[in-house]
């Protein structure tokens, strides 16, 4: 298992783990960050779930701070309550207790190796006919992280 996100307490944000970072750059998992993927999952598995961290006027509002703890603000990744929320039948919940809940739940998050090595497998495969970003020794990539986790 891996955790994929630190959490900056001074900051009350994450930022993905380097561990993880490294792994879904290796593996061709970084679209505009590490854990859009992942997203995808807690939106519902659906696209807008990509989008759960497009949150930058929160960024810009912590940049001098992130800056004196040489964290580069475009990392942040900030819960924003009102992305955890459609509305339609609700919200059943404050956006204080949605902020704490995904908070508790980004902070313990870790996944199996395996899963990682499934999607990547999974969007390789999508990338194989257009060529764009297909990694031809993936499985030897995986191999490689297996061996530097026994």
């Amino acid at each position: 298992m891996i955790q994929v996100f630190k959490y900056i307490d001074q900051l009350d944000c994450f930022i993905v783990d380097n561990e993880f970072k490294k792994i879904a750059d290796t593996l061709g998992l970084t679209e505009w960050n590490e854990v859009v993927w992942i997203g995808r999952y807690f939106i519902l598995d659906n696209d807008f779930g990509e989008h759960w961290f497009d949150n930058w006027d929160l960024r810009e509002k912590l940049e001098e701070q992130a800056k004196q703890l040489g964290i580069d603000s475009h990392n942040l990744l900030i819960i924003d309550p009102e992305r955890f929320k459609n509305d339609k039948d609700g919200p059943c919940h404050s956006d204080f207790e949605r902020k704490k809940f995904w908070t508790d739940v980004l902070k313990s998050l870790k996944l199996d190796y395996e899963t990682i090595f499934n999607e990547a497998r999974k969007e390789n495969k999508k990338r194989e006919t257009d060529d764009e970003g297909y990694i031809v020794d993936l499985e030897i990539q995986i191999g490689a992280l297996k061996k530097t986790f026994s």
